[in-house]
């Protein structure tokens, strides 16, 4: 069952102290340093709701990546923001984040993974089978939550190999932490007042994360751009129908073998654009 949803995302005016918001707030570039990266949501998560966001910009020299995860503390009342969401935020409690990495994102059996804040997982994909081709349905269902897979995966920039680089994205043999890559946090309720935290890298749900978490509190997204990420982009998931502009997208996308063919179609420039892109 599809969650009937569909705000559109924004980061709060609460952040980092390093951190510089676009005029959308949709957003957020660290602008010194490595640390006082953390930003919140604006407004507190629905159950099956994903926070997505796309890695635009990463700064070399420095080590870590994108953290990622959820908390129950409103923004508004935080006298400071915390310098790192690992280990500052969850410290305080009621806070659970994922430091993603370049490689072992994919929670297993035995508890692995980058996982702090809440109890340890113990298992990602119930079967330990690999996730079907992206394409093969319309939703990545977790429990009974589906979100829509048309705006999970990241897409390369338009050039001579971007196909061949989408394909890579499609099936997650890229490094999560490159660029374009989307890195998305969803809960799903488990009943008795609990639900589990699942982080979807590129499509593919990496497993239950953190494990009954409270959700008779509001929770709000929490994404830490840390270290070698410097700069976030919000990909807003549309839930329901899709827009007619989607659905133009679609049909145009559909009847073209590469994105660059785009540019000998006669279409307005700002929806060439817009099919090579999203």
């Amino acid at each position: 069952m599809a969650a009937v949803l569909g705000q559109f995302m924004e980061f709060h005016s609460v952040h980092g102290t390093n951190v510089r918001l676009d005029l959308s707030r949709t957003q957020a570039t660290r602008v010194e340093s490595f640390a006082n990266g953390v930003c919140f949501s604006k407004d507190p998560l629905s159950p099956g709701e994903i926070f997505l966001v796309e890695i635009e910009e990463k700064e070399l020299g420095w080590c870590g990546h994108l953290r990622i995860g959820l908390t129950a503390h409103d923004p508004r009342t935080m006298e400071t923001v915390p310098e790192y969401s690992l280990p500052d935020l969850v410290e305080m409690g009621d806070s659970w984040v994922f430091a993603i990495t370049r490689n072992h994102n994919k929670v297993t059996e035995d508890g692995g993974g980058e996982v702090e804040g809440g109890e340890q997982p113990n298992i990602g994909d119930e079967a330990g089978n690999k996730p079907k081709t992206f394409f093969t349905d319309t939703h990545l269902y977790i429990e009974n939550m589906g979100i829509p897979k048309d705006k999970l995966v990241g897409r390369s920039r338009p050039g001579r190999y971007s196909h061949i680089l989408d394909d890579l994205y499609k099936t997650n043999a890229l490094p999560p932490t490159a660029r374009r890559s989307r890195i998305g946090v969803v809960y799903v309720p488990k009943g008795q007042g609990n639900g589990d935290m699942h982080i979807i890298i590129n499509g593919e749900d990496m497993g239950a994360s953190a494990k009954s978490i409270p959700t008779n509190k509001p929770l709000y997204a929490v994404v830490d751009v840390f270290a070698a990420t410097k700069c976030v982009r919000i990909v807003q998931v549309e839930y329901g129908f899709a827009s007619l502009q989607t659905l133009c997208r679609k049909t145009i996308q559909k009847h073209i073998i590469h994105r660059m063919a785009l540019d000998w179609l006669e279409l307005p420039e700002l929806l060439k654009h817009y099919c090579k892109y999203e």
